[in-house]
C-alpha cells in the first residue's frame, strides 16, 4: 500500500442531526473494498495508489452532496510508495515506543 488517506465529509444546510447522511458516505468507503477504519472525526482509506483512494473519497462526496446543499470536506494523504498496511503499522510504532516507556 502507498496511499493513507483521512478525509471527513461535513452535510451543511441540513440541521444539526447529520449522522445518517455522514453514516452513508462511511457505507460507500466500507464498500469499496480498501482498507478502511473510521473514528469520532475522520475516515482512514488505504489503498495501492492514491488515484484509487481519490476515487472513493469522491463518491463519498457525492452520496453526501445528494442529500445536502452544501459540503465540507478535510482531507489529509500520506503519500508513501512501498510502504505496507500503514494503517496499523503506524499504530503499532507508536504502542511499541510508549510500552518501551
Amino acid at each position: 500500500m502507498s496511499a493513507l488517506v483521512a478525509f471527513s465529509v461535513t452535510p451543511l444546510g441540513v440541521g444539526e442531526h447529520v449522522g445518517k447522511i455522514v453514516a452513508d458516505a462511511v457505507k460507500v468507503v466500507r464498500d469499496s473494498g480498501l482498507r478502511n477504519s473510521t473514528d469520532a472525526m475522520f475516515t482512514l482509506v488505504e489503498a495501492d495508489s492514491l488515484a484509487e483512494v481519490m476515487v472513493v473519497v469522491t463518491q463519498a462526496i457525492q452520496v453526501v452532496a445528494a442529500q445536502a446543499p452544501r459540503v465540507s470536506t478535510v482531507i489529509k494523504v500520506d503519500y508513501h510508495p512501498g510502504r505496507v498496511d500503514g494503517l496499523t503499522q503506524k499504530v503499532e510504532t507508536i504502542e511499541r515506543h510508549l510500552a518501551e516507556g
